[in-house]
């Protein structure tokens, strides 16, 4: 649809806007016409998680219609763990259940807990999306806050993925905003939500002592375990001075001062 101002900054996004982050997207065209869904709304932050047909792409750019400036500031990663580690609060989109427990929002609840944890507490958010065919795995969803789930007709509530991104960053662009930056305190005591890479590097404290202490009864057993543990952790939300307190805790009970 025409309409575009060409006269303005087309990547001047609208400030505390959510980080897109794509996981194992499929075609370069589907990334493009995601670019260009999330600078229709102001996003102009894309995280790309193993595409299969490599990066950079030139059928993202032909789809993106314009949306160059996202696809040239994309950042690329090898992981989910690495795409989220700065992040405090991730939402991921799925339309079906995962046996993880964790809260579900819908898109107007969604944008409007970005747009308070972003103004009122400087948290800097993130949604994942999952591949074209098969959508998030759970290893995936594990690291997320809580499920986004959009929705719509039951019965037949398949979306591509460029919709997707483009429903969820219009409710974030629409939703009413009453948390003015001005208005929040940001005082949040001598603390702050932990990094996603902060609270790995405690699982990986944990995990290195069940190791040790011999938790593990069979090899089966440990991805699961670690999976149960590690959604946990995300779903907790833990603030930075409760995984220092963990850290001293495992340690402790493991006879160590210190963990590196």
């Amino acid at each position: 649809m025409a309409g575009t101002d060409t006269s303005l900054a087309i990547a001047k996004a609208i400030p505390l806007a959510p980080v897109i982050i794509l996981v194992g997207p499929q075609l370069g065209e589907n990334i493009g016409m995601c670019a260009r869904a999330m600078l229709n709304c102001a996003v102009t932050e894309l995280r790309i998680v193993n595409p299969r047909d490599g990066w950079q792409n030139p059928a993202a750019v032909a789809a993106a219609s314009g949306a160059d400036a996202v696809l040239e500031q994309a950042k690329l990663y090898t992981s989910t763990k690495d795409a989220v580690a700065d992040l405090e609060f991730v939402l991921a989109t799925t339309a079906r259940g995962r046996g993880l427990v964790k809260e579900i929002y819908s898109t107007d609840a969604a944008a409007k807990e970005i747009r308070n944890r972003n103004a009122g507490k400087m948290q800097k958010c993130g949604i994942l999306f999952g591949p074209e065919r098969t959508g998030l795995e759970n290893d995936d969803v594990a690291f997320a806050n809580a499920i986004l789930n959009i929705p719509l007709n039951p019965g037949f509530s398949s979306l591509n993925l460029a919709q997707a991104v483009l429903l969820v960053c219009f409710s974030w662009l629409s939703a009413e905003n009453p948390f003015r930056p001005e208005a929040i305190s940001t005082e949040m005591g001598d603390t702050a939500p932990a990094k996603k890479d902060e609270i790995e590097m405690l699982l990986a404290h944990i995990e290195d002592e069940l190791v040790k202490g011999d938790f593990f009864r069979s090899p089966n057993q440990k991805p699961t375990i670690l999976l149960n543990i590690r959604n946990f952790f995300f779903r907790a939300s833990p603030t930075q001075q409760d995984v220092r307190t963990l850290h001293g805790i495992v340690s402790c009970l493991t006879g160590k001062r210190t963990w590196k």
